[in-house]
């Protein structure tokens, strides 16, 4: 049991998956963060022109 439990220890094989599916989620992370703080933004801006295009059409 000691020795396959080491053995497991020193096996390195799938930690390059492992790390690059911590990048891959990281990026996700930061993609969403910067989307979600952007579309607020985007939303205040759009409603803003809306407003402003249906004063000058005349619309209520």
């Amino acid at each position: 049991m000691r020795a396959l439990f080491s053995r497991f220890l020193a096996d390195e094989r799938g930690a390059t998956s492992l790390e690059y599916g911590l990048i891959i989620s990281l990026v996700f992370l930061v993609a969403l963060a910067g989307i979600t703080a952007f579309a607020s933004a985007g939303t205040g801006t759009f409603n803003e022109a809306m407003g402003k295009l249906a004063a000058a059409v005349g619309a209520s």
